[in-house]
């Protein structure tokens, strides 16, 4: 990964601090995202701490809330000010919440942050990926995407809200996104692939299932680490993978107008 760039969203703990750290150790230059400059600093000396002064890591540090369009909009253009390529994009970051909370776009928390952040995100960043070709999208989505519906009339909890079926539904946004990306993309050299990253031992796990204890964050990491570099994936498109394999999604995402349609939905919903 020597000479690469890698934007990593939501790096400041968990699965995203550790796919930074990896791809840190492999000689990439690694942007971590968070919305905590606190932590985002802490992040940072903790990645260079663990690889010693020796290995001289670059990295840097950005600073969104992405549950603000406006503040997605800034990253977009900060990385691209502050950077002339970039190779790999790793949609991280997430939520989980029990109660229904508006942004202040007014848009329903989870739907926003999951789904409509790394969307509008992604596209902003298209042609500095493309420019940077061959260039990785990578997006982490959920094995629990598989047990969600679409209903458009309630994408965000307008007439019914349970935290549970609104992260189903972002992550499977989150695939709906990545097929259709995927699509859209062909012959530009940049792909766009999509994971289960396993049921890690997060905040966020805590937070949607209590006590419940996952796997590590090494174990989390693995896939997108592997779907960032593995010389097998340069071409691999429009797929989903669980423990660094090709996986079955639901059959929603194979549906051509469903995709197009949610699309346009988000497309609207973020003012692209």
């Amino acid at each position: 990964m020597e000479g690469k760039i890698v934007l990593v969203t939501g790096a400041t703990d968990g699965i995203g601090k550790q796919t930074a750290l990896e791809l840190a150790q492999l000689g990439a230059t690694v942007l971590l995202h968070g919305r905590s400059a606190q932590r985002g600093q802490q992040a940072l000396a903790d990645i260079r701490a663990a690889l010693g002064s020796a290995a001289r890591p670059r990295l840097d540090y950005f600073l969104a809330d992405l549950s603000s369009q406006r503040q997605v909009r800034q990253l977009a253009a900060e990385v691209q000010t502050r950077y002339h390529r970039l190779d790999v994009l790793i949609n991280n970051a997430g939520v989980f919440t029990k109660q229904r909370e508006l942004t202040e776009d007014g848009l329903e928390l989870t739907f926003a942050v999951n789904h409509l952040a790394p969307f509008l995100l992604t596209n902003l960043l298209l042609d500095l990926l493309k420019r940077s070709a061959p260039a990785r999208i990578i997006t982490l989505s959920s094995v629990l995407h598989q047990r969600s519906l679409v209903d458009f009339n309630n994408l965000q909890g307008e007439r019914f809200f349970d935290g549970n079926q609104a992260y189903g539904l972002s992550k499977l946004g989150n695939v709906l996104f990545t097929v259709e990306l995927a699509e859209r993309l062909r012959g530009t050299g940049v792909t766009a692939n999509c994971l289960h990253p396993g049921s890690i031992d997060t905040k966020m796990l805590r937070a949607a299932f209590g006590g419940m204890h996952g796997d590590t964050v090494a174990a989390g990491a693995a896939t997108p680490v592997y779907l960032a570099t593995a010389p097998e994936v340069e071409n691999v498109s429009g797929f989903y993978f669980d423990r660094k394999r090709s996986a079955k999604t639901s059959p929603l995402a194979q549906d051509a107008e469903l995709r197009r349609k949610f699309w346009e939905v988000s497309a609207r919903l973020t003012g692209l």
